[in-house]
């Protein structure tokens, strides 16, 4: 018998396939590609810790999808920005409050796929064709998802999603 993790995971496969729109991948950075702490200093906000992997798993996904980055962390932006501008892509201040609607909109005339980790993020992802968040993620936004990956936020959440969704095994890779 198959385990329900790869049951919900082959179902999930099976609803992008199916897709009749282009696919795109909403990421919320903080808690996905950060482990979802901020350091402060008596300056304030002065680091966010992100994963190795990202953008190697970006350039996968980006082969076949749009992919966008966006934050809702006002005070720490530049620094969200710095390492999305290092991957080559842009980030967009999108409030807690303005996700359902930002994601509604693109969703009208786009398959996609809302990348989140946080219970302030289940509005947005109602209106995501499939959620997706990681093992590190709130627990109500867990299992809220359409799928819960194995990698925590900030230790390569994308890299595991274009393994998932991107099929590299297909693609030569020189070691």
């Amino acid at each position: 018998m198959f385990a329900p993790r790869y049951l919900k995971l082959k179902l999930l496969l099976r609803k992008i396939e199916a897709r009749t729109k282009p696919l795109l991948i909403i990421v919320d950075v903080d808690g996905v590609l950060t482990d979802g702490n901020f350091l402060y200093s008596a300056n304030g906000k002065e680091l966010k810790r992100f994963g190795a992997y990202d953008s190697d798993g970006l350039r996968i996904l980006e082969k076949f999808c749009e992919v966008t980055f966006i934050s809702a962390d006002k005070r720490g932006f530049e620094i969200s920005n710095r390492r999305i501008t290092d991957m080559g892509a842009t980030l967009q201040l999108v409030s807690a409050g303005a996700r359902a609607r930002y994601v509604e909109n693109l969703a009208a005339s786009n398959f996609v796929i809302f990348v989140a980790d946080s219970f302030t993020d289940i509005d947005g992802m109602r209106f995501a064709d499939l959620s997706i968040v990681p093992s590190s993620g709130h627990r109500i936004a867990r299992n809220f998802a359409s799928y819960v990956l194995e990698t925590e936020g900030g230790a390569g959440v994308l890299a595991e999603l274009a393994f998932i969704i991107g099929k590299p095994h297909t693609m030569k890779v020189n070691v």
